[in-house]
């Protein structure tokens, strides 16, 4: 954590945050003014989020002007805005320090007792979204700061008053090394993010160092069944957790009922609670003990995570029922690296649909190129594999790779260059008692809105 920006995150100081209407700057904007800081900001548009702040009495302007960071003594930034920004460059001139969102964040967690930082190649808005309604049937009014939308909160963040912190924790460009976990959650370490990581070995470092920022006294939480996590975490004084292995917690006693699991989650040796789960899979079961591990460490009774995770239907883009069409159900999943479309189709296989229709958007070219093997191995196993072009996100086509790459490797594959072709196809082959699944980390989910609201018409 960058030691100046702390100087400044204090009552009076006045800051300026460039993108202050995204999913994380808008809670990073609300906890600063709670603390006393004079905030302002500015965002390429309106909408909920900048009326929200508004309403505190933040001003927000719309687009980014060299004026509009006037009397700001610091400004921090999204990832997604660069140097030749109008509002960055003009703080650079005038000599203002500019500070990256994820600095913010790690500041500000030192004000929390707790520091609850989730991490994983997967999983993390699962789980984190999991934790936070465990804490909130705690009682423990959360501050919470998660990658999706929770139905729970109306939103993909809470400010609370008690005192712990929960955040999804990005490996990405090394983001979460800026935070101060208490508790470090590791779901898993595999190879992603390799326009930036070298390779797996690089990944494991940087999980290694994000462990060792927790501090005496603190606890580092770790899915003995990741061998990609224990292998990063070699050597170190962990908690674990498992469905597989011996670990400090465990589920036991796993019975499934129409593709949801119930378990007993056990501590070393004693009963924690027991859980229904109201999302299937094995890898949300783990998902849980990741969870309640945090709980536990964190002194939460059981009664907490079974409360908790009964209530608890999954966040945004995860499995999220859409809607029907000519008697198939639509689902949208953010799956977008090969583990997490494994686990994706592991858990929908068991709950009974005639056919699985996989239309997948591959999520940038170099997670295409890099993992281009193992993708090719997941969506063979739907029973239709519907490809959509390559989302480029941040980046531009030096591969060369389309995903008429991918279907070609595909028995049965249908290539589709626009999302109006995904939804027609899907709109086409669409029969009574189909699954179809858009998935992906773009805008595939689009495809599958589109398919609902003509079922609507």
């Amino acid at each position: 954590m960058n030691p100046i920006i702390r100087a400044y995150i204090q009552p009076g100081r006045r800051v300026h945050l460039s993108g202050i209407g995204g999913v994380s700057m808008c809670p990073l904007a609300e906890v600063l003014h709670r603390k006393g800081l004079t905030v302002q900001g500015s965002d390429l548009s309106d909408g909920p989020a900048v009326a929200h702040l508004r309403d505190l009495g933040i001003t927000v302007t719309i687009g980014h002007k060299a004026e509009a960071i006037q009397g700001a003594e610091f400004l921090i930034r999204t990832a997604a805005i660069h140097d030749d920004n109008p509002e960055i460059a003009a703080a650079r001139a005038a000599g203002i320090p500019v500070f990256e969102r994820a600095e913010a964040w790690g500041a500000i967690m030192r004000h929390y007792p707790h520091a609850l930082c989730v991490s994983g190649t997967h999983g993390k808005t699962t789980t984190t979204s999991m934790a936070t309604h465990i804490f909130m049937a705690a009682d423990r009014d959360p501050t919470v700061m998660i990658g999706g939308t929770l139905n729970l909160l109306g939103s993909g963040y809470r400010v609370g008053h008690g005192d712990t912190i929960i955040l999804e924790s990005c490996e990405y460009c090394d983001s979460f090394l800026h935070f101060s976990p208490t508790v470090a959650i590791v779901l898993n370490v595999e190879a992603d993010h390799l326009d930036y990581f070298k390779d797996l070995q690089d990944v494991e470092k940087s999980f290694r160092r994000f462990a060792s920022l927790v501090p005496a006294g603190g606890t580092v939480i770790a899915n003995a069944d990741d061998s990609g996590a224990m292998e990063a975490l070699e050597g170190m004084d962990l908690f674990t957790f498992a469905l597989g292995q011996e670990a400090d917690c465990r589920a036991e006693d796993i019975r499934w009922e129409q593709g949801l699991p119930s378990f007993d989650i056990v501590i070393r040796g004693q009963l924690y609670a027991h859980v229904d789960l109201q999302v299937g899979g094995r890898h949300n079961i783990s998902n849980a003990l990741a969870a309640a591990s945090g709980a536990y460490v964190l002194g939460l009774p059981g009664q907490a995570v079974t409360e908790g995770l009964a209530a608890f239907r999954g966040a945004g883009r995860r499995f999220e029922y859409k809607g029907s069409y000519h008697g198939a159900e639509v689902y949208d999943d953010y799956a977008h690296h090969p583990g997490e479309l494994h686990a994706l189709l592991d858990m929908v296989r068991p709950l009974g649909y005639k056919r699985i229709v996989c239309a997948f958007q591959p999520h940038t070219y170099s997670r295409t190129a890099a993992l281009f093997p193992q993708f090719v191995e997941e969506l063979k196993r739907a029973d239709v594999a519907v490809l959509a072009e390559i989302y480029a996100a941040r980046e531009r086509n030096t591969t060369g790779l389309s995903s008429l790459d991918l279907a070609r490797q595909i028995p049965g594959a249908i290539f589709c260059p626009t999302l109006e072709g995904v939804a027609m196809t899907l709109a086409d082959m669409a029969r009574p008692g189909d699954l179809l699944l858009t998935v992906g980390a773009g805008d595939i989910f689009k495809a599958g809105e589109a398919l609902v609201a003509n079922e609507a018409k």
